[in-house]
């Protein structure tokens, strides 16, 4: 786990630069995040729930920020002081630091805990579904989003397919594998989901072209001149618009390259 810690380079959270290159991503990245955004909200709106939306591994914080304009109260929570850092300056959103068995969050407090691509990266997901059991409402709901090891995508690209992403991806989960774990942490399965914007299309283009990749030139601290870094994000932008289709498709046939669940306790 030590060794691990040199995967996760402070530059591995975005972070939103005052540039035009930099205003046009975050706009970006809030419109596709909406989808993520309708998802939560209406989980929380179908559970009848009052309390805090916890963000478990909530990186740079945009996603809470989202949440709370649309009036909920949120927190975040990720073991990255970086991380933490960018939320509170950036996107003014409150973010523990530390592990999600050890927070100072009262239990019977939230009225949603999201984890989106957090339980991959973990040794014993069962232990942390546990820990997000306890902090629910009684009728709170957990959702939980990781790559989907059945997708097509991963049938097509194989290792080079972005959800493996050696080594920071510790399980490669199916949508059954998944589904078993959380069932067996004490939920039950309200909702499943098999596409989302953000990630669906994005993953299919990191996979086929991850030169283009931006977080991923980011995290290697590629340099780049500015029409350079300008002309690799257009085509990547464009190969990501190019995959809605078949990303669309693939999920549609109960294959895509996200698996999304909301779960209640039993």
């Amino acid at each position: 786990m030590e060794e691990l810690a040199q995967y996760y380079p402070q530059t591995y959270w975005y972070s939103s630069k005052k540039s035009v290159d930099g205003r046009l991503e975050q706009m970006y990245r809030r419109f596709v995040l909406r989808d993520h955004v309708n998802f939560v909200s209406r989980a929380v709106h179908d559970s009848g729930e009052k309390g805090l939306v916890l963000d478990v591994g909530c990186g740079g914080g945009l996603f809470l920020k989202m949440m709370r304009e649309q009036g909920f109260s949120v927190l975040g929570l990720d073991n990255s002081r970086q991380a933490a850092k960018l939320a509170w300056n950036q996107n003014g959103v409150t973010v523990l630091c530390g592990d999600l068995a050890h927070s100072p969050v009262a239990h019977d407090s939230c009225a949603a805990v999201t984890m989106f691509h957090v339980v991959e990266h973990l040794l014993d997901p069962v232990a942390y579904l546990h820990s997000a059991r306890e902090l629910l409402r009684p009728n709170g709901r957990l959702i939980v989003q990781t790559p989907n090891a059945s997708s097509w995508q991963f049938l097509m690209f194989g290792e080079y397919w972005n959800g493996v992403d050696v080594p920071r991806h510790l399980i490669n989960y199916r949508q059954k594998d998944l589904e078993k774990v959380i069932e067996y942490a004490g939920f039950e399965i309200v909702r499943r989901k098999q596409f989302s914007l953000r990630d669906n299309p994005a993953g299919f283009a990191s996979s086929a072209a991850p030169h283009l990749d931006p977080m991923a030139r980011r995290v290697r601290g590629i340099r780049e001149s500015a029409p350079l870094k300008t002309f690799k994000d257009l085509l990547y932008f464009s190969l990501v618009v190019g995959a809605l289709p078949f990303t669309i498709f693939e999920a549609a046939c109960g294959a895509g390259s996200t698996i999304m669940l909301e779960a209640r306790r039993k």
